[in-house]
């Protein structure tokens, strides 16, 4: 059954790193569609409606009456979206899809691996699991060159205050020595994903963000640890 296509007004457009914008769309009358945590959009301009570029939503299903995406000045696309989409502009629609989704089960442990603005969708499975006050444990392992480039870093710390069962970690992997920074230094490796696992049967893994990033979390979880495919999910962003 083919998706109905809206036109939606940019309501916002929150620059929340110098390369990197949040632009909330707003549904237009009597649209109600049902979507899950996790899943895409697909966005187009009006002037160039043959060119296409899927983004996961950062907000949640618990989000009504807009999408949020946050775009990194990346591509033809994510550089118009930084550079000049604004308050009042118009992109349309196709609504949301996709299997990226939380496994929200009260005995599972989503260890959440991203690189960039591949931690974009896991804000939404926070934001959801936060309000709905689930038991679920959620992980978030963020690799990032510098301090300057984590996204929604005091969002997801007020979170991680408010949630107990959510635990942000960051490591950062081109600071100078000088850096006052006292947090993780390096990429993200075995050593560190296996630290956050507790009960490997119930726990799920996700990966996003450069496929470099996503291809070693695969080979981790799949084949050194032995994890079945239903417990690994991933979203590669090249």
């Amino acid at each position: 059954m083919a998706k109905t296509i809206a036109e939606m007004v940019i309501e916002s457009a929150v620059m929340e790193l110098p390369d990197t914008k949040t632009i909330r769309l707003k549904w237009p009358a009597n649209y109600e569609v049902e979507f899950k945590t996790g899943q895409f959009i697909t966005l187009f301009w009006p002037d160039t409606p043959t060119y296409k570029r899927a983004y996961s939503l950062s907000s949640c299903a618990l989000d009504r009456g807009f999408f949020e995406v946050t775009v990194k000045r990346e591509g033809k696309m994510g550089t118009r979206i930084v550079d000049w989409a604004k308050p009042g502009d118009s992109m349309f629609v196709i609504p949301p899809t996709g299997r990226f989704l939380p496994a929200y089960e009260p005995d599972k442990h989503l260890v959440c691996i991203a690189g960039g603005s591949g931690v974009t969708p896991f804000r939404g499975f926070v934001r959801e699991a936060t309000r709905r006050g689930l038991p679920t444990r959620i992980t978030v392992l963020y690799s990032v060159r510098t301090t300057n480039d984590i996204i929604f870093h005091a969002e997801f710390r007020e979170l991680a205050q408010e949630n107990r069962n959510f635990d942000f970690f960051v490591s950062c992997t081109r600071l100078s020595a000088e850096d006052p920074w006292t947090g993780r230094r390096g990429r993200i490796n075995a050593d560190w994903v296996r630290q956050q696992i507790h009960d490997l049967a119930n726990t799920v893994f996700y990966a996003c963000g450069p496929n470099e990033l996503v291809e070693f979390a695969e080979e981790l979880v799949l084949h050194d640890l032995k994890v079945p495919k239903e417990q690994m999910k991933t979203e590669k962003w090249g």
